[in-house]
């Protein structure tokens, strides 16, 4: 019976990421221009997100310690284990966010034109250059009340262990005197590994940490 649940997790996960994302993807750039901005294809994002981890037979627990109010901005600030660590974020955060997300996946068609739609940010982390824009744009967005998600580790952890996380997420909490929420995200490395496509159901957990307040601090000091 295992072996059944996992043969039909990985089929049914695989395709809906293929026909899937085609579908919302389209839906979402139809619906893009409907204010406010980027508010429909979240919610495009969001039930793209549920219907992949029911293909992929996962269920989803979500803790939260701490009040989150939509009238401000957060930095979340996830741990980065595995693909499915973001339609898990996706369809459990408090409110709507955009994702800073490497640009190669901007040049997936209709899903990556559906992240442009949405006013999702793409950055290269070896352009220096380009690096600075994406960190302006991130911090003109959380400015504007947008909040937005990034992942301090930079990159997937391959062991669950986590990785030194770089500087850009606090940067644009300082910048914009966003408040940094934590998050912990167990159970989706043994959901799917990197560079494999089997599909493995189980549950992910999610806990969404009270907010940390920035106001106090000062760029120069943040290593204090």
């Amino acid at each position: 019976m295992g072996a059944i649940r996992v043969l039909l997790a990985t089929v049914g996960g695989n395709l809906f990421i293929v026909f899937g994302s085609a579908i919302f993807g389209t839906l979402a750039i139809l619906g893009s221009w409907l204010p406010p901005k980027g508010r429909w294809v979240f919610w495009m994002a969001h039930w793209w997100s549920r219907g992949l981890l029911v293909c992929s037979g996962l269920r989803l627990e979500v803790e939260q310690t701490g009040p989150f109010d939509d009238s401000r901005s957060y930095v979340f600030m996830p741990n980065h284990q595995s693909l499915y660590d973001i339609p898990a974020l996706i369809a459990s955060l408090p409110l709507p966010a955009f994702f800073l997300a490497k640009r190669s996946l901007f040049h997936i068609p209709i899903f990556g034109w559906a992240l442009k739609a949405g006013g999702f940010v793409s950055i290269d982390r070896h352009d220096r250059s380009d690096a600075k824009k994406a960190f302006a744009r991130a911090v003109d967005n959380l400015n504007g009340g947008r909040s937005t998600v990034i992942f301090p580790e930079g990159t997937r952890s391959l062991d669950g262990h986590l990785l030194p996380f770089e500087r850009g997420g606090f940067l644009m909490a300082l910048k914009s005197c966003s408040a940094i929420a934590p998050v912990g995200i167990r159970g989706t490395l043994q959901v799917r590994r990197r560079g494999s496509w089997k599909v493995t159901p189980g549950t992910i957990r999610i806990r969404y940490g009270a907010p940390v307040e920035t106001e106090d601090y000062r760029i120069r000091t943040r290593g204090k």
